[in-house]
């Protein structure tokens, strides 16, 4: 009985729809990546991280919440909103290179390739590492690249997550 008021509460929710939107994200990305041969841009790297932070920490959050832990949950989940919060403040000043208004860090350029010449060139183009740029979005969709679209889904990330905190106040009157 008070597993089924915890799983049906509103906090519950909130925590398990933002879990299954960041895992379904990130395995987008790995998924255009591993699959659809995309390669990550440093930028697009250092977005994964929320994610990579967040999936594992809201499910703790959850498990804190079916185990009657409303207020460590609620910490968890307002830190991970956090945490998509600054995500989604990287995404824009990624979306922001890609669209010219500004320039992004110096390893996202291709000034710098590392190419060491020795010997055969053939030999050493195939062993220099290709650098893949931040100011070239590889993909739109609906004129959004990859960091658009991660400044949507990282606000309606936080959000959710945000309501299941609040929503974990709540929760005492259940237990």
């Amino acid at each position: 009985m008070l597993r089924q008021r915890i799983s049906g509460s509103t906090a519950y929710k909130w925590g398990a729809l933002a879990l299954f939107v960041s895992t379904a994200a990130i395995l987008t990305a790995l998924g255009y990546q591993h699959i659809g041969g995309i390669q990550p841009c440093p930028l697009c790297l250092q977005q994964r991280w929320a994610y990579y932070f967040g999936v594992p920490a809201i499910f703790l959050g959850l498990v804190l919440l079916s185990a009657s832990h409303p207020r460590p949950a609620a910490v968890i989940f307002s830190f991970v909103a956090l945490a998509f919060l600054a995500n989604g403040a990287l995404g824009a000043y990624h979306a922001g290179v890609e669209w010219g208004f500004w320039l992004g860090p110096e390893t996202c350029s291709a000034g710098g390739t590392g190419l060491q010449i020795s010997g055969n060139l053939l030999e050493s183009l195939k062993n220099t590492p290709r650098i893949v740029r931040c100011d070239e979005a590889p993909w739109r969709f609906l004129g959004l690249s990859f960091a658009g679209w991660n400044v949507g889904a990282s606000l309606l990330l936080s959000t959710g997550l945000l309501k299941a905190a609040i929503s974990c106040r709540d929760q005492k009157h259940y237990l």
